[in-house]
């Protein structure tokens, strides 16, 4: 079959387990045309879209895969004619081979031909994953588009949102009651980020809506992961110590880097797992009227697990149970959500609450006072504000748990924002302030502290790292 010519130069038998194309495979029935798509983990993860038309398989790579919706078009690149064998092909393309990397059987099933040009493809679909009528179209050479022409049978197919802010928690003292009404997570010490997965590409965005993908390339295979399944994930990223805890301090050299080559050489070194929590989105469906304990089993039905994610469990009730696990174990806390409990996007509720063994505060940097000894003249503690009914309230200085390094990297990060007076309003500590170097309050910080002293200060504090994912009018005062 001459048609095939192009396919067998790019493949040498022997050294793939793909057909050879050898022998022409008789049709099944007059009018009977069949269609295949594998999902093909190659260099970049596609779907091969392929319909028998005149006893070969023509074919197209989609990068995302064929659109569940009428709202999304999805590129489609054609791709040289396979053998009908190809039908029922799935497994491994040995690396350097062409197409290298594991194939997998995504649907199967025939076609009703509706149109059939140099240009345009029309047909209907009835497989066991995707029923429905789509157009190809060819918009230049071997670049096509693909479009679905209707509405999925079970209702419309929502695509995957732009945005969805987190819910966010209280602070309590105590777990809530009564416990049955409850579920329990640990709280993990990293920065929360919610997943976006489209066609098998990850997107991954701060609290503070920053795309923070390039940060965490070990995260991206999650993606490929969930293949076709468009999914948005509430988490939490966290780096972890040599004793296998979770250690903020470990994530700050990761949170701020933009460059990709960098962020590569960093996942090496100190590399971090994205900890899935919740689920917002799944299959063209909001989840976010469900239940938490509904949303949960949706999510465990996922089978989240891999290298650099997972989905960590979760308890119904037996909350002080969880609370003694987390303090023995080194954990931050515990997070109690009320079981029936609907998810409210950037909304701070009560149906959420967090209990720690650890104080930590959030607070806006508003200036730093010089070092003693060998850090004299350069940076030796910070100054710090919470948001208060007039502005901002100042809390007091830290001047415990930075490294040399990290007053470097504050040094030039407060350089630029350099003031002539306090953004704090009202008399200040002389004893605390002399010296002082004032900044504009747009960088939040977190300390980790022993308690509240009666006029409003933070007593013992330590700095714990930035909070890139925090914007000043984000930060709560705890407890």
């Amino acid at each position: 079959m001459p048609e095939l010519d192009t396919y067998r130069s790019k493949r040498h038998a022997g050294r793939t387990p793909e057909p050879t194309g050898s022998r022409r495979r008789a049709r099944r029935e007059a009018g009977e045309n069949r269609f295949v798509v594998q999902e093909h983990h190659a260099r970049a993860l596609h779907w091969d879209f392929r319909l028998e038309h005149d006893g070969v398989l023509v074919s197209w790579a989609v990068p995302k895969g064929l659109p569940m919706d009428r709202r999304t078009n999805r590129l489609a690149k054609q791709t040289e004619d396979h053998p009908l064998e190809y039908l029922d092909f799935e497994g491994d393309i040995p690396a350097g081979e062409y197409g290298g990397g594991k194939v997998i059987l995504w649907d199967t099933g025939r076609y009703d031909l509706e149109k059939w040009s140099d240009d345009e493809v029309k047909v209907v679909l009835h497989g066991q994953r995707v029923d429905g009528r789509y157009v190809l179209f060819r918009t230049k050479d071997d670049q096509w588009m693909v479009h679905r022409m209707d509405e999925p049978a079970d209702g419309p197919f929502e695509p995957v949102p732009d945005l969805v802010r987190p819910m966010l928690a209280t602070a309590g003292d105590t777990l809530p009651g009564p416990d049955d009404q409850w579920g329990y997570e640990f709280k993990w010490d990293g920065v929360r980020a919610v997943a976006y997965v489209d066609g098998g590409r990850l997107r991954l965005v701060s609290r503070n809506d920053r795309d923070v993908t390039v940060s965490y390339p070990e995260l991206r295979a999650m993606g490929e992961a969930l293949g076709s399944r468009p999914a948005v994930l509430d988490g939490e990223i966290v780096a972890f110590d040599d004793a296998n805890r979770p250690s903020f301090g470990a994530l700050q050299e990761r949170m701020h880097v933009v460059d990709a080559g960098r962020a590569r050489r960093l996942s090496q070194k100190t590399p971090v797992a994205y900890l899935a929590f919740d689920v917002l989105h799944l299959d063209g469906r909001p989840t976010l009227s469900l239940p938490y304990q509904e949303r949960r089993a949706l999510l465990e039905s996922l089978s989240l697990a891999g290298d650099h994610w997972q989905t960590p469990p979760w308890f119904r009730g037996g909350g002080s149970g969880v609370l003694e696990a987390a303090a023995r174990t080194g954990l931050e806390g515990v997070m109690a959500k009320r079981l029936g409990s609907t998810y409210q996007p950037g909304r701070r509720s009560g149906d959420w609450v967090k209990v720690k063994h650890l104080r930590t505060q959030e607070a806006v940097v508003v200036g730093w006072t010089p070092g003693q000894g060998r850090r004299q003249g350069h940076l030796g503690a910070l100054l710090l504000a919470v948001p208060d009914t007039d502005g901002l309230r100042y809390v007091g200085k830290v001047g415990t748990g930075f490294s040399d390094a990290v007053l470097e990297d504050l040094a030039t990060r407060l350089a630029p924002l350099v003031r002539a007076d306090p953004a704090v309003p009202g008399s200040l500590p002389q004893t605390q302030v002399s010296g002082a170097t004032w900044v504009e309050p747009v960088l939040v910080g977190e300390v980790a502290f022993g308690e509240w002293t009666r006029d409003g200060r933070l007593r013992h504090p330590r700095w714990r790292g930035l909070r890139p994912d925090k914007t000043p009018d984000e930060v709560a005062v705890e407890g």
